[in-house]
């Protein structure tokens, strides 16, 4: 059967009167759509601990939404029998796969996305490279703004087949791990409850999870080493930075005041070196 023929019966079953009418009913529902949303932006910013929640229902709204509209608009210029309906969709569904595969591939896989949820709007990732926050989960890709306040845009198929890491996985608050290194030779103990305290009076801190310190030695290129790691949450995933500069400046200060040295002493006094993330997820 001629797909090119199908689509020119399909045409024909149109009732072009109703046309105009179906056109100001999507750009009103448009219209309406954006508002909508752009409340449930503003509601999720003056209710922090609700935002994850509502731009969970944002995305899933957006994606039924769309699929509504095309039902809607579809029956209302249509006007054709159920079974010729069934069999012209049938023959034009099969004619526009082949034409847009990549972008129905996408499709399926913001579905997939929605369902299985490897990660939320909201959600800290780092993928492919980049490391930021999922504004949105949308029907063709993914939306994501880096700590740069870069705007990337991830097609959905990318996520179905490539490794994904999320950082705090549909909750609010979010792990923040931090390295301090000092000269073997210096009170390590003192370094430790100094790191501790620096994380746990934080503004930022999240307490009702741990504030856990670890201690390691090791070479950093030809220096041997001793590293205080922190691991601490911090209250809201968008003051990661915030959390990771107060909690550097904390340490910083301490170990200058009770004379805690950095690794390398002849050329840089009294400095503590700091390491947050991989430079790719910066």
């Amino acid at each position: 059967m001629d797909p090119q023929l199908d689509i020119q019966q399909l045409v024909r079953f149109v009732d072009w009167s109703r046309v105009p009418f179906a056109l100001a009913m999507v750009a009103i529902a448009l219209i309406g759509e954006r508002l909508v949303s752009r409340f449930l932006d503003d509601l999720g910013e003056r209710f922090a601990e609700r935002r994850l929640l509502l731009k969970k229902l944002k995305a899933l709204g957006r994606f039924l939404f769309f699929a509504a509209l095309a039902a809607v608009v579809g029956s209302s210029v249509l006007s054709v029998d159920r079974q010729v309906m069934l069999a012209l969709a049938g023959t034009l569904g099969l004619a526009v796969g082949f034409a847009f595969k990549d972008l129905l591939a996408s499709l399926m896989a913001g579905v997939i996305l929605l369902i299985d949820q490897p990660f939320q709007v909201g959600d800290r990732i780092a993928f492919g490279g980049y490391y930021g926050e999922v504004t949105e989960i949308g029907l063709r890709s993914v939306r994501l703004v880096t700590l740069d306040d870069n705007l990337v845009t991830i097609p959905n198929s990318k996520f179905i087949t490539d490794p994904v890491a999320s950082a705090n996985a549909g909750a609010l608050d979010c792990m923040v791990v931090m390295d301090f290194y000092i000269a073997p030779a210096e009170d390590f103990a003192s370094a430790r409850r100094l790191v501790a305290e620096a994380a746990a009076t934080s503004r930022y801190v999240y307490l009702e999870k741990p504030v856990v310190t670890l201690l390691s030695d090791q070479f950093m290129g030809e220096r041997f080493v001793t590293v205080v790691r922190v691991k601490a949450y911090v209250f809201d995933a968008r003051y990661e930075k915030a959390f990771a500069s107060d909690v550097t400046e904390r340490v910083k200060r301490a170990f200058v005041k009770a004379g805690i040295h950095g690794p390398d002493m002849a050329y840089r006094d009294l400095e503590v070196f700091h390491h947050e993330r991989p430079p790719d997820q910066q």
